[in-house]
């Protein structure tokens, strides 16, 4: 089925069944029970089939539409094979009892289309793409959000890497989750959290992406930069899977970040689940104090785990990782909250090389001098933007003492920089103006842009490469910014 309606072959079979159910009626005489019988024979079969496999409530309206439609095509057939004659509704009740029908069963390929269970798009680098997941924890780092002493601070991190063509299509990793359990408990926490009935987003559980868990490294010995992610404020770690894999494709090892009691629902290795803990209060100032908190808690994190990366490279911490980590070339980026935590880690952090932000407004309550180049991307700004948020990015990519981006993607919105559009309504104000795989697409190809000058040495101006995806402003060291388009 095509990418934007989303449903399996029996789904599109029972949908056709049904429709033709419902139009029978309205065949000539000679048509009318061949067609009726062969329909429901669908139906029923399409029906059984998914009630097995998994019933999507996409689907219902459907089966109800069906459901109406079925008595009233059967009875005119059953009462002629007893001998009585046949009796049909009269055209006039008939039409309307159709259009309630065929109304009913064209809900279900809307919703399929509306809120679709995800497919990502194919990695195009050289790579296949593997996956892991590392739990790791700080000794040195009490866990603030609990009142436990003996707490310590634990992130849990998924690797996307660059593995052999030969495990592509192999063993393909569920999306959200290690396991389908894990994958229902996080999309029922990020439901909760957007306030959103748990059923919309079934769909997440059921989708599966272009990794393999396990699956060995690419060959030849290359060690591969990093990119170190942290999601958005109530976030998870593959929110951004398909820019993830995109990159590992292309030779990058990219790190989502769980940053319990702020992502929406943690599940740890021990089989507990962490749900968030933050919220906002309305009041400006309170709600800007307890950003600077949370921005703070995950640029320590990222700090953490790019120190971590020196042990799973060397084999203290065992996977298929050992040997294969440049943790001389190890970038922090983020969406949102996580874009603010990426920006004010590498400011902390000297170690970092360069920084990507998506999205994200700074909340370092003492931005200085930092030494990273960084990518900013920001969505189209318009009347509803935080007229406060190109000023303080502005202002730190200002400070910066390295060449930086700041690049504005037309009709895209605070979401498009994720996964969302894969899987939520096309609407403008929620996931940008741009078709389902375009947001996750130049995230990804503005990313490796700027990660192959930055990091592998290209040749070329990433300001030519950056300027074909929108409104590119340059911010030199000590110089005043400066627009490409």
């Amino acid at each position: 089925m095509s990418a934007y309606v989303q449903m399996s072959p029996w789904e599109a079979l029972l949908v056709l069944g049904a429709v033709v159910l419902v139009l029978a009626r309205w065949l000539p005489p000679r048509l009318r029970r061949p067609v009726t019988v062969a329909a429901s024979a669908v139906v029923v079969a399409a029906g059984a089939v998914l009630g097995v496999i998994g019933l999507r409530w996409q689907m219902v309206p459907v089966l109800a539409g069906a459901a109406v439609a079925l008595p009233f095509a059967l009875s005119p057939l059953l009462r002629g094979r007893t001998g009585r004659a046949a009796r049909r509704a009269p055209w006039w009740l008939a039409l309307p009892g159709s259009v309630v029908c065929l109304a009913l069963i064209a809900a279900g390929p809307a919703a399929a289309w509306a809120l679709p269970t995800p497919a990502f798009p194919e990695p195009s680098g050289p790579f296949a793409v593997g996956t892991t997941v590392l739990e790791l924890t700080d000794p040195e780092r009490p866990e603030t959000a609990t009142a436990a002493p003996e707490d310590r601070r634990t992130v849990v991190a998924q690797f996307w890497y660059p593995a052999g063509k030969d495990t592509a299509g192999t063993g393909r990793a569920q999306y959200l989750g290690r396991t389908a359990h894990e994958a229902r408990v996080v999309s029922d926490a990020l439901a909760d959290y957007a306030g959103l009935p748990r059923i919309l987003l079934d769909g997440l559980p059921r989708a599966h992406t272009h990794a393999t868990f396990d699956a060995p490294v690419a060959g030849g010995g290359e060690r591969f930069p990093v990119v170190l992610f942290s999601p958005g404020l109530g976030g998870v770690r593959t929110q951004n899977t398909a820019w993830a894999e995109e990159l590992a494709g292309h030779g990058y090892v990219v790190v989502g970040l769980d940053h319990p009691y702020d992502s929406a629902g943690v599940v740890l290795t021990e089989g507990r689940t962490i749900r968030t803990k933050v919220s906002a209060t309305g009041d400006d100032a309170e709600d800007e104090k307890r950003a600077a908190g949370w921005t703070a808690v995950r640029a320590a994190d990222l700090s953490f785990v790019r120190t971590q990366l020196g042990r799973i490279d060397s084999g203290e911490m065992a996977g298929p990782l050992t040997g294969h980590l440049d943790t001389g070339r190890v970038v922090a980026a983020g969406h949102s909250l996580g874009g603010a935590a990426a920006l004010q880690a590498a400011r902390q952090d000297p170690r970092f090389a360069a920084v990507i932000d998506l999205d994200g407004a700074p909340h370092d309550p003492a931005p200085q001098p930092f030494p990273q180049p960084v990518l900013a991307l920001t969505q189209a700004i318009g009347p509803d933007t935080d007229p406060d948020y190109l000023p303080r990015l502005t202002r730190v990519l200002d400070l910066g003492t390295a060449t930086s981006y700041r690049l504005t993607v037309p009709g895209a919105a605070h979401l498009t920089f994720t996964d969302a559009p894969l899987y939520l309504p096309p609407l403008p104000s929620l996931v940008g103006s741009l078709d389902r795989t375009a947001g996750p697409r130049i995230t990804a190809a503005a990313s490796l842009a700027f990660l192959d000058s930055t990091l592998r040495h290209t040749a070329g101006d990433p300001a030519t490469a950056l300027s074909a995806y929108g409104t590119l402003v340059v911010h030199h060291p000590g110089g005043n910014p400066k627009s490409t388009a």
